[in-house]
């Protein structure tokens, strides 16, 4: 780092995102990406409006707006876009936590909450996963703080039922609660009902992973009309037009494509199925998973030997080198044709260190 660097982020730990490598053609598993592209009419909407890239974008997202509301049952005070869901997730840390409330995660999570929380000063409590990598509800319904957990969790997969997150919410009616349901279209149920009921609950999902859209950027957050409230003013204060003209036209179409979403996401979950059951034919265990990704271990070969095995031979998974993890890859589930190419590499790799 420079000399010019402030001394307040000097101990910060970026996040670390998944590979992206350009030294050759992968089978990228390893970024949670779909493997099918955006909807024909997102990808139309997107085309119109890049002829248009000399205007700003509606920093209100009105079109948009609109269409979210009747798919979601919510009002247009309700919601709020943004450039991906990080970006509503860290609008979330900085309105609703500071030095007098804490954030609130598990130990095992998205990685981002750890990083929102440094860079923004707050102090933070992990509460840590039980054996079986299941969140133990009293925890959460007896910490003091902000909460954010995400449903399912990430990398275990692991979903909390809708009754449990209302346990959680209805626990301590004084705090936020943040539901990130990144991967809640791959079998889960969504708390955005919830929202009508409790004032406490802000939900937020993205456009990233079940509706194909993980390059351009778009989330959302949905809670009652204060929590909205503060959001947007976190978000005027800093990037008004932080959804561009062709990112909120693409997810329009993707709204409005409504058969396309649910025909990919039904794919999604069916390899999702078969891939497990290959796996456990080949003595892997894994989570329930409940996303579009499994996290799964093997007794023949340690996690890390995994990964750069199938790396080696042209296919991309996560690997996290902590020590409860460290055993496991966290594959994202892609096409049939992807998860076939994926169960014969494992199989060669198998054979060759048995």
């Amino acid at each position: 780092m420079s000399r010019f660097f402030s001394s307040k982020f000097s101990a910060l730990t970026p996040y670390t995102p998944g590979e992206q490598p350009t030294d050759q053609r992968y089978i990228k598993l390893n970024t949670n990406e779909s493997p099918f592209p955006p909807s024909p009419k997102a990808q139309s909407y997107a085309r119109e409006e890049a002829g248009k890239l000399e205007l700003y974008s509606d920093p209100t997202c009105a079109a948009l707006t609109k269409k979210a509301c009747q798919v979601f049952g919510v009002e247009r005070e309700e919601i709020i876009f943004s450039n991906g869901s990080d970006e509503v997730l860290n609008f979330a840390f900085m309105a609703f936590c500071d030095k007098h409330t804490p954030a609130v995660f598990p130990d095992i999570t998205y990685g981002f909450y750890k990083v929102f929380a440094q860079l923004n000063g707050i102090p933070y409590t992990q509460i840590p996963l039980k054996e079986d990598f299941s969140i133990g509800l009293s925890d959460y319904q007896n910490a003091k703080g902000t909460l954010f957990i995400a449903n399912p969790n990430a990398p275990t997969g692991l979903l909390l039922s809708l009754a449990e997150i209302e346990s959680i919410v209805a626990s301590d009616p004084d705090r936020v609660v943040v539901i990130d349901e990144a991967y809640i279209d791959f079998g889960g149920v969504s708390a955005i009902p919830l929202t009508k009921k409790y004032n406490n609950l802000l939900v937020v999902q993205t456009f990233s992973k079940s509706r194909s859209m993980a390059g351009a950027r778009l989330g959302f957050g949905v809670g009652c009309k204060a929590l909205i409230q503060d959001l947007n003013t976190i978000k005027y204060s800093t990037n008004p037009y932080n959804v561009n003209r062709m990112t909120m036209a693409a997810g329009l179409g993707a709204l409005e494509d409504d058969d396309y979403f649910r025909k990919n996401c039904r794919a999604i979950m069916e390899n999702r199925a078969w891939t497990a059951q290959q796996l456990a034919a080949l003595g892997f265990t894994m989570t329930d998973s409940m996303t579009n990704f499994l996290f799964a271990k093997s007794p023949a070969i340690a996690g890390k030997e995994l990964y750069n095995a199938l790396k080696a031979r042209g296919i991309l998974v996560r690997h996290f080198d902590t020590p409860r993890l460290t055993d496991y890859i966290r594959l994202t589930v892609g096409s049939r044709e992807q998860m076939e190419a994926f169960i014969s590499t494992v199989k060669e790799i198998l054979e060759v260190s048995l």
